[in-house]
């Protein structure tokens, strides 16, 4: 076996891994979740209910109930926001009001503007003031998918975010407004502060908008970082911004930390391999 020869296939394997992670990683980035999850935990014997969870908004308080078995009394309340990453958690002490015999309803709900975004309950059973033995779990929890339709529910004023693929010539500009009588001014601006493009469109009746920008041509010349700056108005609520690197006149994507740490340990991989198998770079005569 050509040990120069497996060496090298060492290498190319460990830059293909790496680019599938920073794909992978691309990917994951426009990925998101919709729905709630809601987890009743309890010992038997004991007299306290852990609840647990996750929600796909993170921006709204959780409002829990606790319904006696009958339905008729609403033994406690408790009101919490998630984390960052829509995790959240609490606890229910049992107390003398929970006199009855049976399964009582723990009901989490988020709203917003006044409106129900999501609702779910657990169910765990109380048998002479001491819980029995739980472990459930409700949910409709989506990942994995686009969050406009959460983000039209869950935000007001203007959101615009940007995607294109690399190497593309071409910015697909996508987002959402609660103004659907206002049209929208779209402005590009380059490196030095010069307008490249000016548009105005109008969003539809659901609030959602989208636009293609073409780049290349003698407006984009300079590489570097291009802004594209949206406008509804004079309110902050109803401006936004993304940015997006062009090069010799095409898209070139920003990986991030992760994936670029996913590129420096297959440098640091090679530079192992290479050092071991005392591989020379340079041919030898």
């Amino acid at each position: 076996m050509n040990f120069k020869r497996s060496t090298t296939s060492i290498i190319l394997v460990l830059m293909v891994l790496s680019l599938m992670s920073v794909t992978s990683f691309q990917q994951d980035v426009f990925g998101a979740m919709l729905g709630m999850s809601l987890t009743a935990e309890a010992s038997e014997g004991s007299d306290t209910i852990l609840i647990r969870g996750q929600t796909a908004s993170h921006v709204t308080d959780i409002t829990f109930k606790v319904a006696s078995p009958d339905g008729f009394n609403i033994l406690a309340f408790d009101q919490i926001t998630p984390d960052a990453n829509g995790f959240f958690s609490t606890e229910f002490k049992l107390g003398p009001s929970w006199k009855q015999n049976g399964f009582y309803t723990i009901t989490a709900m988020q709203s917003v503007h006044d409106s129900s975004l999501y609702t779910m309950s657990v169910m765990v059973e109380v048998i002479n003031g001491i819980t029995m033995e739980t472990l459930v779990t409700e949910s409709n929890l989506e990942t994995g998918i686009f969050v406009q339709e959460l983000e039209q529910l869950t935000l007001k004023g203007l959101t615009m975010r940007a995607n294109a693929m690399e190497g593309s010539t071409t910015i697909g500009i996508t987002g959402h407004s609660d103004r659907t009588n206002i049209d929208i001014t779209l402005k590009v601006i380059a490196p030095n502060g010069n307008v490249v493009s000016v548009d105005q469109i109008t969003p539809s009746l659901d609030g959602k908008f989208t636009k293609d920008i073409t780049t290349g041509g003698p407006l984009w010349t300079q590489d570097g970082i291009y802004t594209v700056r949206a406008q509804q108005g004079e309110s902050p609520d109803y401006k936004a911004s993304v940015e997006v690197e062009i090069i010799d006149g095409v898209v070139i994507p920003e990986f991030g930390a992760i994936a670029a740490l996913i590129l420096t340990i297959a440098i640091i991989s090679i530079i192992i391999v290479s050092t071991k198998s005392k591989l020379s770079i340079m041919p030898r005569y």
